[in-house]
């Protein structure tokens, strides 16, 4: 199989889709690579780095697509790569469809294969190609709300972890999965005062025998977030639905109830964003203010530590890409289940139900 990695386009975005040791894997089994030129400049791999692992640089975007059978990407491909995706080419990144009505409709009629990492699920419910980006992510928005926290932020001069004799910031997180449980680990190590809420009991006495005795649980309800954001620091959205839009835990009505500063770290804004007030943003201008309440909601967080993120992501992604390159799509997805779990678009027919319950589309079911 001729295996396609692009350079992504996305402001801001550094990763890259395949490191060289996963080219050379691809190699060893028998495929051609073609990397585009600088594709991962940004996480550290020179050219030449790709060439001695066995693969073919080529100049252009367009020239990568217009010969790969399989384009393995980071991010959602956007609208200069639309009209490039050509029918039966298979495009494995992440997609999260269901945030964008024009991203899925582009894709049915490319009547492409699109393998959505944020849908492969393993038989236990676990996201495996979306867990190592949530947990970079879930870091993240701490270390990106305790910056915007600061003053000349605009947040409220408040350091994360306090002084001896001066309180800590309050963090709450709605969201005890990947993201949430990344999230208070980090904040509680820094010495917040931290309260994770969820629906799932079991997860919550999980959460509660595992996290220090700065961290507390609640059950997740509208009155009890409506309590804690008061009096609230810093607040981080990690709610996920795999593949559905995510539900608004926040609307703007609360931001009222919220103190001049208080920093909103929205996580799941790839799937639509769970704050009412979300709007995805980018790395150059990550934040907005609305109502005195800073909103931090870049979309590709990630993509600011691309070293890390590049080296967790392809651990995980290289095992379901080989497999669909050493068997083809429909035998892969045929033999794994979990790699069948993503299939979102084939052939013009969108066939997740999240995704077509988004924008009430058809839903044809893959057999």
């Amino acid at each position: 199989m001729k295996i396609g990695v692009p350079k992504e386009i996305k402001p801001n975005e550094n990763r890259v889709a395949v490191t060289p040791a996963g080219v050379l894997e691809f190699t060893k089994a028998g495929h051609e690579v073609f990397v585009q030129t600088e594709a991962g400049f940004g996480s550290g791999f020179e050219d030449s780095d790709y060439i001695r692992s066995g693969a073919k640089i080529l100049n252009t975007i367009s020239d990568v697509y217009g010969i790969a059978d399989m384009i393995v990407k980071v991010k959602e491909p956007i609208e200069p790569e639309y009209k490039l995706i050509k029918k039966d080419q298979i495009v494995f990144t992440y997609f999260h469809f269901a945030s964008s009505l024009n991203l899925t409709e582009a894709m049915i009629k490319s009547k492409s294969v699109c393998i959505a990492y944020e849908t492969v699920t393993l038989p236990d419910g676990s996201l495996p190609l979306l867990t190592p980006m949530s947990e970079v992510a879930g870091r993240m928005s701490i270390q990106e709300g305790a910056r915007f926290l600061e003053k000349p932020q605009l947040g409220k001069g408040i350091l994360l972890g306090g002084v001896p004799g001066v309180r800590a910031a309050k963090v709450i997180i709605i969201g005890g999965g990947i993201v949430g449980y990344q999230a208070a680990k980090m904040a509680a190590g820094l010495g917040a005062s931290v309260t994770i809420l969820d629906k799932s009991l079991p997860r919550l006495r999980y959460l509660a025998d595992i996290m220090p005795a700065n961290v507390s649980t609640l059950y997740s309800n509208e009155y009890t977030i409506r309590q804690l954001i008061k009096d609230a620091d810093l607040i981080i959205g990690a709610v996920l639905i795999p593949g559905a839009k995510a539900p608004k835990v926040i609307t703007k009505d609360m931001l009222k109830d919220m103190e001049p500063g208080t920093v909103l770290v929205d996580v799941s804004i790839d799937q639509g964003g769970c704050f009412e007030t979300s709007k995805p943003t980018t790395h150059t201008e990550p934040v907005y203010v609305i109502d005195e309440v800073v909103h931090y909601s870049v979309a590709n967080m990630p993509g600011a530590v691309p070293k890390t993120s590049t080296m967790a992501l392809t651990n995980a992604t290289l095992p379901y890409a080989l497999s669909i390159a050493n068997l083809g799509w429909k035998e892969a997805c045929h033999r794994f289940q979990d790699l069948k779990e993503g299939l979102n678009i084939v052939d013009g027919k969108v066939v997740c139900q999240a995704v077509a319950d988004a924008f009430g589309l058809d839903y044809t079911e893959y057999r």
